[in-house]
């Protein structure tokens, strides 16, 4: 049996991948997507959405709310420029 360890990892933009995350070979990570510390991602993981444990899984999608969450400091307040 011949095993095969050059098949490429393709991670998507805007992608956080935790601490100690471990990606096996063949796998593909979409966009925006987070995978949480610790993870072992064994199979492709769509994109916008929240990823974690061993195996990895969906934990949840990415929504507007927190998109909104994440930029609150970067807002411009219009009014007072």
């Amino acid at each position: 049996m011949q095993y095969l360890y050059n098949l490429p990892i393709r991670i998507g933009r805007n992608c956080w991948l935790g601490a100690g995350v471990i990606v096996v070979p063949g796998v593909t990570i979409g966009d925006n997507t987070v995978i949480g510390a610790g993870s072992v991602v064994t199979k492709d993981i769509p994109a916008n959405v929240v990823a974690v444990g061993n195996p990895c899984h969906v934990l949840r999608p990415i929504s507007e709310h927190d998109k909104e969450y994440f930029y609150r400091d970067r807002k411009i307040n219009w009014e007072t420029l």
